[in-house]
């Protein structure tokens, strides 16, 4: 699969996540911010939905949603080729599992990737690419990659949800703070998908980014570029730990309606109101995290595999 296949599925998982009716307008720079990609593999993923149907193309305009997308995104994905679960996002998943169990080396060449994961330059390109762009590695002087140290312990999420907790209900307060009814909108439709089934069918990367999408989304209604900037580095370098943390998916339920809570409160303006909510929700978040650090904790394996 190709990472342009890839963006495609992402741009579908965009469109439901958003609940994007037909007609709504889907501009390449938003797209390119939101995926973290140049707009050149956008472009090219929009022409593909576009090829399929789920997409229009008005000339001068761009690109449109041309059908609804109402069902599990997987399946559309299957249906149109998309093919949801390709090698580089099981790579991926693999990656990151295999440097929490300590059985990756923190530098690595891209000889030994391939070799270890059984893939061509291109897609060794893809997938470092995407984790490079997340924060947890980096290209080293000369031939080589490393991956960051810094989140790979229950602590270092405790110490990320403390960061947090810190900034996000302080954005809340800034002056001139506007969160725009759309986005607003967009945050409730997202919370609403959860809790009416989304909480057990998601995969783990639509889960991490609706929750991604609510708490930026809040802050970035701020203005206030240094409290944007802060969070979502944290959110970048969080995900590895974030996803382990899934396997308990108990608390989103509660998390849903906190989240429903607080955009209710921003709607009638109450942001002081809605900063406190946001801190008792983070706080609670943390709590149940300090609870489940035996599913975080580096595991055990047996027998191991081969290191790189």
């Amino acid at each position: 699969m190709t990472p342009q296949k890839s963006l495609a599925t992402q741009i579908v998982e965009l469109i439901h996540m958003d609940g994007l009716a037909v007609g709504a307008h889907l501009p390449a720079q938003m797209l390119a911010d939101r995926l973290r990609v140049s707009r050149s593999p956008i472009n090219e993923a929009l022409q593909q939905l576009h090829e399929k149907g789920v997409l229009s193309r008005q000339r001068n305009r761009g690109y449109f949603v041309a059908q609804a997308v109402t069902a599990r995104t997987d399946e559309l994905a299957a249906e149109l080729g998309l093919q949801e679960h390709d090698v580089l996002t099981d790579v991926y998943f693999r990656i990151a599992d295999d440097l929490l169990r300590g059985e990756l080396a923190a530098a690595v060449t891209e000889t030994q990737m391939r070799a270890r994961y059984q893939l061509t330059p291109a897609q060794l390109n893809a997938v470092l690419g995407r984790i490079a762009n997340e924060g947890w590695a980096e290209r080293r002087p000369g031939y080589g990659w490393e991956f960051s140290g810094m989140m790979r312990t229950p602590d270092a999420l405790l110490q990320s949800y403390r960061l947090r907790l810190a900034l996000e209900p302080a954005a809340l307060l800034e002056p001139g703070y506007h969160l725009d009814p759309a986005i607003l909108a967009r945050c409730r439709q997202a919370e609403l998908h959860l809790l009416a089934g989304g909480i057990e069918t998601d995969t783990a990367d639509q889960l991490h980014d609706r929750g991604v999408r609510f708490h930026e989304s809040l802050v970035e209604a701020s203005g206030n570029p240094f409290f944007i900037d802060t969070v979502r580095r944290v959110n970048r370098v969080r995900r590895l730990l974030s996803y382990r943390s899934m396997r308990d998916r108990k608390r989103y339920k509660q998390h849903c309606e906190q989240h429903l809570h607080i955009l209710e409160l921003l709607e009638q303006g109450r942001n002081a109101d809605a900063s406190q909510a946001l801190r008792e929700h983070l706080q609670s978040t943390l709590s149940n995290i300090g609870q489940i650090t035996d599913i975080l904790a580096t595991e055990p394996t047996a027998p191991k595999r081969r290191r790189a």
